[in-house]
């Protein structure tokens, strides 16, 4: 329960509060002076205080500017009998979250609290949100090149340029534009993020600028679009290589104007966006072959950014392995496994043509299907004729039938069915050990 601490010099107003607060279940305590409270709150934590103005000793504004050195997060509700204009303005500057005067209604007094209380706890969970979206987007890794993309992290996030992200399929571009965005000052603004090359071109405009009622077809209400809905903070437009020559001419101009047209309307809608874009094209050879516009180009790459595949920073293997173990474990309510250093140098050995999400996606597979506690070389899904060393007969049984398996799939062009009846098996049974063995296409 929130924990209440009342400060009055007044023994009556003292006991009716503490007594009303209790009645509610409030586990309530009270002082007479600023010196008493200052003292509580170094003792404990309380997520309401109510502050009386006029006290003995140093009063209720020189304590609420003391309480605040100490603690950011204690609501302060603050009391007095003779409050003035000016009074009030300095308490609600220093942070006070209410101003309430005597005599009091304890009614109104605790409606107050509760609304105080309540703003307390969305707080808190808004902190418990932002921290945990925040170890979600770590960038994890002690590579040399992990190292460098967190320094250039640092040194460009406060900047308004743009910035264009390079690099293959899964090597965390979404990642690096998100942790440009929490350490800039747009940080609690919106972040808003474009896949280019998942939206159909019919729907691209529609998507980025928003459109009318009745506009097109289908158009049956109102939209914002993603550029309106990231304004004051950013958008992350993804595999920008993808986009259609039309579209980029319309993103152009939104870069030039800062500002843009929805479909259908009359009027334009100005906007203060940070754009990040990102591409595991080579754009230069895209602007050669006609299929991207240099003008935007020059736009976008004001500021280059390189993530480097995970095969050039295999050192970040074991740790980013462990880190998804941990994430993937505490989410499906698994207790976390242990890697065999063979197992390890397995992972650190395979090539990884996908990067930090091929290795993300193997360890929660490890994660769901994989029953021991320990993780063995056998139990890895790498590709078939992958090398592999096993240390039991159990092992080597296991990793010779998933081996046959994929290579009768491989006979019959994936078909399972074919494949099922070429092994004398059931194809639910062969579905089951294709997922147990990792299996796919």
């Amino acid at each position: 329960m929130p924990r209440i601490l009342i400060v009055d010099d007044e023994p009556g107003i003292r006991q009716s509060l503490k007594g009303v607060f209790e009645d509610e279940g409030f586990p309530t305590e009270t002082v007479s002076s600023g010196e008493e409270c200052l003292k509580k709150i170094e003792q404990d934590a309380y997520d309401l205080v109510l502050l009386d103005i006029w006290l003995p000793g140093i009063d209720g504004i020189e304590t609420l500017r003391r309480l605040r050195e100490k603690s950011s997060q204690t609501h302060v509700i603050m009391i007095s009998g003779h409050a003035t204009i000016a009074t009030a303005v300095t308490a609600t500057k220093l942070g006070a979250y209410d101003f309430i005067e005597k005599p009091l209604s304890l009614e109104h007094t605790l409606l107050i609290a509760r609304n105080a209380l309540s703003h307390r706890r969305l707080e808190q969970a808004n902190d418990l949100l932002r921290h945990q979206l925040e170890d979600r987007f770590n960038i994890v890794g002690e590579s040399v090149p992990t190292k460098a993309v967190r320094k250039q992290i640092a040194i460009v996030a406060p900047t308004n340029s743009r910035i264009l992200i390079y690099g293959e399929s899964g090597t965390g571009k979404e990642l690096v534009s998100r942790n440009i965005h929490f350490m800039s000052n747009r940080a609690s603004a919106p972040f808003v993020e474009v896949n280019c090359a998942a939206i159909p071109e019919e729907l691209i405009e529609s998507e980025l600028f928003g459109h009318t009622k009745g506009s097109f077809t289908g158009a049956s209400d109102p939209k914002k679009g993603k550029f309106e809905l990231a304004d004051g903070g950013t958008l992350f437009l993804d595999e920008i290589g993808d986009m259609s020559l039309k579209t980029q001419a319309k993103v152009l101009r939104v870069l030039e104007e800062q500002s843009f047209q929805p479909i259908g309307a009359q009027t334009g809608v100005r906007v203060d966006v940070r754009v990040i874009t990102a591409t595991n094209k080579n754009l230069q050879g895209e602007i050669a072959a006609g299929r991207f516009r240099e003008d935007l180009f020059y736009r976008l790459n004001v500021i280059p950014f390189f993530v480097p595949p995970l095969r050039e920073r295999r050192e970040d293997i074991p740790i980013l392995a462990r880190y998804f173990m941990r994430v993937f474990s505490a989410e499906h309510g698994r207790g976390p496994k242990e890697f065999t250093s063979e197992a390890l140098d397995m992972l650190i050995d395979y090539s990884w043509p996908g990067n930090v999400r091929e290795l993300r996606n193997e360890i929660e597979r490890l994660v769901i299907m994989i029953q021991d506690d320990v993780i063995r070389p056998v139990n890895l899904s790498l590709p078939n004729g992958y090398p592999s060393r096993a240390s039991t007969l159990h092992e080597a049984r296991a990793q010779y039938e998933r081996e046959f398996i994929v290579t009768k799939l491989k006979e019959n062009n994936w078909n399972i069915s074919q494949t099922a009846r070429t092994l004398g098996l059931e194809r639910s049974y062969l579905y089951r050990k294709m997922k147990a063995y990792g299996i796919e296409k």
